[in-house]
């Protein structure tokens, strides 16, 4: 650390002296020092007494006192502006771990190829999502409700910087959530994949994606758990234990990465139960889904993982389970006391049956053609049945109500 000095030397009995820290080679360092000394006692200049702090008659001393210390809002302007620069680059390291993950994020879109646009003629957007490159031809990994939401869609991927490829669906793992889509395109940006194996409660984590096209937006929090599993949950995924974190996931982030501090993915953001309760697929579960798709590829040059064919409703669900039903309360969420179990509608697809039916994101559904509805396997069930029309019991709130939808057969 350099220290400057700087002295004016008035009388022989009078020294004004200003000294301060330099702060250029280190800029988390403020520090701004003065010192004024006037010595007392008496003068032979023309019989004045001198006393500390009192001399404003004297203009020679008036005047290297201006000339001195006229330079301190100069040099405390510096310090400043140095000490703001150095708390940014300290603390903000979010930006930082953006900077590095954000490239390799998409925005995925999925088109009704039934339905067109009448303005544009267009097939018109039904659903959103995003997703993330893990290997530079175009390889990238995704949620499986993002792209297969609706029969007969139309898969198109927006890179970061504008540029935009029609996607095809290559491996679909309904139980675990997870699909990959490829895009013809080479040397594209990669996202380091880390170890949910790691990772740790309280540890802060970034969820990346691109809701409504939006490109990276940022939602930052902490992980709450690690070990949510899927049994609690009432998820579908078989032995997999989800990370819980209140890093808000909307709509559009599903299937963006949730990312470390070192800029790695550690899980695949899935759903958002209410505000603070959000959940992410382990990196850890799609490295193995990712692996027998590479395998199944290698064995047999293309593979895609059988689709169950059943009837579409349009909407992306959660069991409510005691656990979850407990979380919710204990955040004010507007949840009936006699609720005990039901499905929680997360999200309805636009133009779906669900949309045309009433449905709408926060209903929970209780029953369906008078069977009580306890998981998801109850609705997954229905829809593989004979019964043309659902009617399904539903609360809104505090208010139980009644909707009807007609699911759409597979083609």
């Amino acid at each position: 650390m350099q220290v400057i000095s700087r002295t004016l030397k008035l009388h022989s009995t009078r020294t004004i002296s200003s000294s301060f820290v330099s702060t250029r080679h280190h800029p988390s360092s403020v520090a701004v020092a003065s010192s004024r000394t006037l010595s007392s006692g008496s003068s032979n200049n023309g019989g004045r007494e001198w006393r500390r702090g009192q001399c404003a008659e004297d203009e020679d001393y008036q005047a290297g006192r201006r000339r001195s210390f006229s330079l301190f809002p100069t040099v405390t302007a510096a310090t400043r502006d140095q000490d703001l620069k150095g708390r940014r680059a300290m603390y903000n390291f979010i930006a930082d771990v953006v900077d590095v993950s954000a490239p390799a994020v998409v925005y995925i879109e999925i088109k009704d190829t039934r339905h067109y646009d009448f303005f544009s003629g267009q097939p018109i957007t039904v659903s959103n999502g995003s997703g993330f490159i893990i290997e530079q031809d175009g390889l990238i990994l995704t949620n499986a409700h993002v792209v297969i939401s609706k029969p007969n869609a139309m898969v198109t991927v927006k890179l970061l910087d504008g540029r935009t490829f029609p996607g095809v669906v290559e491996d679909v793992d309904p139980n675990s959530d997870l699909a990959t889509v490829r895009i013809k395109c080479n040397n594209l940006p990669v996202m380091k994949l880390g170890k949910s194996s790691d990772l740790r409660s309280g540890e802060w984590v970034v969820a990346l994606g691109s809701p409504l096209s939006l490109n990276n937006t940022v939602t930052a929090g902490v992980v709450s758990s690690t070990q949510r599993a899927s049994q609690e949950l009432g998820l579908r995924g078989k032995d997999i234990n989800y990370i819980q974190t209140d890093a808000a996931i909307t709509f559009g982030n599903s299937g963006g990465p949730l990312v470390n501090l070192d800029g790695e993915a550690i899980g695949i953001n899935s759903m958002k139960v209410t505000p603070g309760i959000s959940f992410a697929i382990p990196i850890d579960h799609a490295r193995e889904f990712l692996q027998k798709g590479a395998d199944r590829r290698k064995a047999k040059g293309f593979s895609t993982e059988k689709i169950p064919v059943r009837r579409y409703m349009g909407i992306t669900m959660l069991t409510l389970t005691p656990e979850i039903l407990r979380e919710l309360r204990q955040r004010s969420h507007n949840v009936p006391d006699n609720v005990r179990s039901g499905i929680l509608v997360w999200k309805v697809i636009l133009g779906s049956p669900a949309q045309v039916g009433g449905l709408y994101p926060g209903d929970i559904i209780t029953s369906i053609n008078g069977k009580p509805v306890k998981n998801s396997a109850d609705v997954y069930e229905l829809l593989s049945g004979k019964d043309r029309v659902l009617n399904i019991t539903i609360f809104r709130g505090v208010e139980e109500m009644k909707v009807q939808v007609t699911p759409e057969d597979p083609e």
